[in-house]
């Protein structure tokens, strides 16, 4: 992920502009493609042929069901599992054809459930992929770790344990962290679902400034009113297959299919 200084505001459709910063980074994510992608646990498919172009510095939101394939999407995406078959291509290249590890590299990951090191300080989490994965010297990798804990509204809890923050905090931290190992991608997995409401709120403006600055992300969500704002596109999926995309325009007020305006009468 290259990162430049920006000195001017980025303006994407269903997006609100970025406040001008001399200092502020934007990021440059990479396209994503999936390619008749079909995965599946033992003899049962769980996803089935699923296409998807997600544009280089675009937010694409994946909303449906409990069930409906949208975790395990992600996870072939970045080899958590293997994909049975299709293809995923990083900035037009084969994401099948490269270490895991060296796609995780490129590929970042926040899950629902924070995994952080609990012996380890908020900034010691941030920094021990850096040095021990990147082969970062430690100095480097501790200064690149605050600014990205700065990033995430975090510089002064840096020296706390997670047991000392809050789930909203622990959850900026992994942020951070995916952030800190410069990835091309940006991969959400529900990431505030585990989190008290009024938490809830402050994570999800972090993700959407992340979309402003030019962060190429996939982001699975049961937060309607997020998908609906921030996302550049609109992805519903039921029964491991995509049934719909869209605009959030088209989706939100327009819904096509029978199962979507399911959906949306269920939850809206």
């Amino acid at each position: 992920m290259n990162l430049t200084s920006a000195s001017a505001s980025k303006t994407t459709p269903n997006k609100m502009p970025a406040h001008k910063a001399q200092d502020i980074e934007t990021f440059h994510g990479s396209s994503l493609e999936l390619r008749n992608l079909t995965m599946a646990y033992g003899d049962i498919e769980v996803l089935r042929n699923v296409s998807l172009t997600v544009a280089p510095g675009t937010t694409t939101c994946i909303i449906g069901p409990s069930g409906s394939g949208k975790s395990t999407l992600l996870r072939g995406v970045n080899r958590l599992h293997e994909p049975k078959s299709g293809d995923v291509l990083l900035a037009g290249e084969s994401a099948l054809q490269v270490k895991p590890d060296t796609l995780r590299r490129r590929i970042g990951m926040v899950f629902q459930h924070f995994n952080l090191f609990p012996d380890h300080t908020a900034l010691e989490n941030v920094a021990l992929a850096l040095w021990s994965v990147k082969g970062m010297p430690k100095a480097e990798a501790m200064d690149r770790a605050r600014r990205r804990l700065a990033e995430v509204g975090l510089a002064e809890r840096a020296d706390h344990r997670p047991r000392d923050l809050s789930g909203g905090q622990q959850q900026r931290v992994a942020i951070a962290r995916a952030l800190a190992m410069e990835p091309e991608v940006m991969l959400f997995d529900e990431a505030t679902s585990a989190l008290d409401p009024e938490l809830v709120k402050g994570v999800l403006n972090l993700m959407a400034g992340l979309g402003r600055r030019g962060m190429t992300m996939l982001v699975v969500t049961h937060e309607m009113g997020f998908a609906r704002k921030v996302a550049d596109q609109v992805v519903f999926m039921d029964e491991g297959e995509v049934v719909e995309v869209g605009t959030p325009a088209e989706l939100f007020d327009n819904p096509r299919s029978e199962r979507l305006q399911r959906f949306l009468s269920e939850v809206l």
